[in-house]
């Protein structure tokens, strides 16, 4: 005997759906509300909700919808996320730096040939253009330190060599507070 409502069904995830992660994330124990995410990461309070739901029931959040499951995230960001939003570097454009282009990386590592953005019409740095995981996402992060470096060092992994692969894992276990 089935009692409540049905467990809503999961359609695959969305490259949004770690966004919203992060952004949790990067506002460590602040409290937030659905609304507020949508502002912030200009998404719609729909795909908010949606992505919280999707983040639940695949283990990376809590039933509540409130929690980030941090060591299960991490999980899936070192070994899986380069498998399901794969992306690879493509023309020279201006835009914003991401990957070991941007912190905290770039303070690591010596300045090499390869210059990754996100293409964005007021950036500042000429490199090989990276799609970011959601539109909005140069946006989001010119908003937001602690969620800009989240997302480049998602992008390091994404299209990151062993090095910078390595380094970002660190740099990620790092602000999750995992050893």
């Amino acid at each position: 005997m089935q009692t409540g409502a049905p467990m809503k069904q999961h359609s695959g995830m969305r490259p949004q759906d770690i966004v919203v992660l992060l952004k949790i994330i990067a506002l460590e124990d602040s409290p937030w509300r659905i609304i507020d995410l949508a502002a912030v990461l200009a998404i719609s309070q729909s795909e908010i909700s949606e992505a919280l739901n999707r983040n639940m029931i695949a283990g990376l959040m809590d039933s509540a919808r409130r929690a980030v499951h941090k060591e299960a995230l991490t999980e899936f960001l070192l070994h899986g996320l380069k498998y399901v939003f794969p992306e690879q570097p493509g023309a020279t454009v201006r835009g914003m730096p991401t990957a070991h282009s941007a912190p905290p990386l770039s303070k690591r590592l010596l300045a090499t040939a390869e210059v990754y953005v996100w293409p964005h019409p007021e950036g500042k740095v000429r490199g090989q253009s990276v799609r970011p995981l959601y539109r909005t996402v140069p946006k989001a992060a010119s908003n937001d330190p602690k969620l800009y470096e989240l997302l480049a060092l998602v992008d390091a992994i994404r299209i990151g060599k062993a090095r910078e692969r390595n380094l970002a894992a660190e740099e990620l276990r790092k602000r999750m507070a995992l050893k």
